[in-house]
């Protein structure tokens, strides 16, 4: 049978004074009276380290702004006051970096040209060229249509055109320009 030992008596809590609250807090990291010192003394010369990293001012104070932020919520671990200010330089500069990546990405995104929107005139015409297109397929000899769909079309080689239709290379090349020929004519013709 497991033997069960009783708890150790445990000394009556001590309520720590504010002088010791702030020696722990000093011990444990940068305090926040000292993070105010430091922000007082150093954002602007942290704002000019962001402005050569970066082009627009609202973005540099951002950057420095959150670097504040985050060696704030870190203060703790800044166990050497003295370096609270190298820690926020190097916190504006990787905030800088992923700002930079930021909009490299967005520029990427964005060079891809946005679709053109036709108007509505350009899109009745392009239907009634499209209209006068299948009109005039369709007047075509069937092998002649046959060759235009797939090598036009589907995209496909003239080689691969000839395999499909099961005829010789020279009869696509003749079926073909005989179709764009009389397409051609179609085409001009008054409707």
């Amino acid at each position: 049978m497991p033997v069960i030992a009783p708890w150790p008596t445990a000394r009556p809590a001590q309520i720590p004074t504010a002088r010791e609250d702030t020696d722990d807090a000093m011990a444990a990291g940068t305090t926040v009276d000292h993070l105010t010192e430091t922000y007082r003394a150093h954002y602007r010369s942290l704002l000019g380290l962001a402005a050569l990293l970066l082009d627009d001012t609202a973005s540099c104070e951002d950057v420095v702004q959150e670097a504040f932020i985050r060696v704030h919520s870190a203060r703790r671990r800044v166990r050497d006051p003295e370096k609270t200010l190298a820690y926020l330089r190097q916190t504006v500069v990787n905030l800088s970096r992923s700002a930079l990546r930021r909009r490299i990405l967005g520029l990427k995104l964005l060079s891809k040209p946005m679709p053109d929107m036709a108007s509505a005139e350009e899109g009745a015409y392009e239907q009634l060229e499209r209209d006068q297109l299948i009109k005039a397929m369709r007047g075509l000899q069937r092998r002649q249509r046959e060759v235009l769909v797939l090598r036009y079309f589907a995209d496909m080689t003239e080689a691969q055109v000839a395999e499909t239709l099961g005829i010789s290379l020279g009869s696509v090349k003749a079926y073909g320009s005989r179709g764009i020929a009389a397409l051609r004519v179609a085409m001009e013709a008054p409707a």
